[in-house]
């Protein structure tokens, strides 16, 4: 029994020949874009699964290498001393990708994982790009964004200075396909010529998406 007992546990595989050293990590990116993911285990590791949500996307066999079954999740690898990373790569990220990933090696308590959140960057105008308003009269400026994931924060500017949100409203809607529209509506009396910077923000965009207009004062006394 007890040689048994030795022997198995220097079976690859078995026992606790190898571990998970480091697991992959949250990533947030804009849809289209490529998502990465690192898992590092140590020598004596078999087969390493990646699975996405629950299902599995990607194997890597010790013996073999990488088994790819879809062009859309691809690896490499790495050795460094008698550690081995496999970094999952997923091409033309979808809404639907975002969820849990996870890197497992089948033993029990030797799996890691982490969140992707996709993000679609949609579109954001302002239909006129001049508005004319004259004295002592009131206009409301409407910024529109469309087909969003998630709904985006949306700031106005005058100049280069953020508008105080008391002068805003933004209201916001979800599609059926899970992507979100936004419509903000700034409300103003201008005293003088001045450009409006609509703004919309995800935390994937490096810098907020931005829409102006020039809203031209005119003198009632002229």
């Amino acid at each position: 029994m007890y040689l048994q007992t030795v022997f198995f546990s220097f079976l690859p595989g078995l026992g606790f020949c190898y571990s998970v050293i480091n697991g992959p990590t949250n990533a947030t990116v804009l849809a289209g874009s490529e998502a990465r993911f690192n898992c590092t285990v140590s020598e004596g590791w078999v087969i390493l699964i990646w699975l996405s949500n629950g299902n599995p996307v990607l194997t890597v066999i010790n013996s073999q290498g990488a088994v790819e079954t879809s062009d859309r999740f691809t690896s490499q690898n790495y050795t460094s001393g008698k550690w081995f990373t496999s970094e999952l790569i997923i091409h033309n990220t979808q809404l639907s990708d975002s969820g849990k990933i996870e890197c497992s090696t089948q033993q029990v308590n030797e799996s890691r994982f982490a969140f992707l959140s996709v993000q679609v960057n949609g579109s954001l105008f302002i239909k006129n790009s001049t508005v004319t308003v004259t004295e002592n009269k009131t206009v409301e400026i409407v910024c529109e964004a469309l087909e969003w994931a998630p709904a985006p924060d949306i700031t106005w500017m005058t100049n280069d200075s953020f508008i105080d949100k008391s002068r805003y409203v933004t209201q916001q809607s979800q599609r059926p396909n899970g992507l979100h529209n936004a419509l903000s509506i700034l409300t103003l009396t201008p005293t003088d010529t001045e450009i409006l910077t609509c703004l919309a923000d995800i935390e994937a965009l490096p810098n907020p998406q931005n829409a102006t207009v020039t809203v031209v004062f005119v003198n009632s006394t002229i």
